[in-house]
């Protein structure tokens, strides 16, 4: 049975769609099945693995929305080697229209992602940066969060605010979701800063947090303009050890858990 994680933190740049794209892409090359589901409205996942959006008929708001099954709206990108569910400006008003449902409007994507969910390894919804139905809905479906936090001034800033819907949302609709794991990002070791927040973090969220770091890294910022993944991009750049480094650990912490 595969898992579905939800890359979540509502304060925007702190590196949640990059970690979306670089972790399925490592894991992808790791040779696990992934699923990369791009559930922001501004589409810069779906950019970030080179798919045009302009070229696609179908697309996450239908699969929430739609009549459209996972299947029909997952496009195959070859490298990284996994598949996608791409967006486009149409999932902008989603939260609108899910607003007039009076039942359910919270499970739409589960219930989408349900039927395929044994077909991959790891399934990865990069959520919008806000506290919406899309991320409720992301929540539902998930088996668990990860959590990206930028290593600067207010980092822990708004979440407790995510925290909180993170346990409403066991409490109403998902009893399982866990949080899978607290990343860091953008860490300098160089500034006293950066290591501030690393052990305030630590001190806060435990074992929790990963050993990995993500570093502040210009190839890191270049690799999306070219619509390409960390690991096509610069592979020999610190920015691809890091995350293929994650990977890894993402890996080894999850075959621990089923055995």
């Amino acid at each position: 049975m595969g898992k579905i994680i939800a890359v979540a933190n509502q304060k925007g740049g702190v590196g949640k769609t990059t970690t979306s794209v670089n972790l399925a892409a490592g894991l992808a090359y790791l040779k696990k099945k992934v699923l990369l589901i791009d559930f922001d409205p501004q589409g810069n996942t779906t950019q970030g693995v080179g798919a045009d959006r302009a070229t696609f008929k179908l697309s996450a708001y239908d699969l929430l929305l739609g009549d459209a099954t996972t299947n029909q709206v997952v496009k195959k990108i070859h490298l990284p080697p996994l598949d996608l569910v791409p967006s486009t400006i149409d999932l902008a008003g989603a939260d609108l229209e899910m607003v007039e449902y009076k039942v359910g409007r919270e499970r739409l994507l589960k219930n989408k992602l349900d039927p395929i969910k044994a077909d991959y390894d790891y399934i990865i919804i990069d959520c919008p940066p806000s506290l919406g139905l899309l991320n409720t809905n992301a929540l539902t479906a998930a088996d668990s969060v990860i959590i990206p936090v930028q290593c600067e001034y207010y980092a822990l800033e708004g979440l407790t605010q995510l925290l909180s819907t993170i346990h409403l949302v066991q409490k109403l609709f998902n009893r399982k979701l866990y949080i899978e794991g607290v990343l860091l990002t953008m860490f300098d070791i160089r500034t006293r800063l950066s290591v501030e927040v690393s052990s305030e973090v630590r001190k806060y969220f435990k074992e929790r947090v990963y050993k990995t770091m993500i570093p502040r890294n210009i190839k890191l910022t270049e690799a999306p303009s070219m619509g390409q993944s960390i690991f096509e991009y610069d592979v020999r750049s610190e920015g691809a050890k890091a995350y293929a480094a994650l990977a890894k650990e993402f890996v080894k912490r999850n075959e621990g858990e089923k055995r």
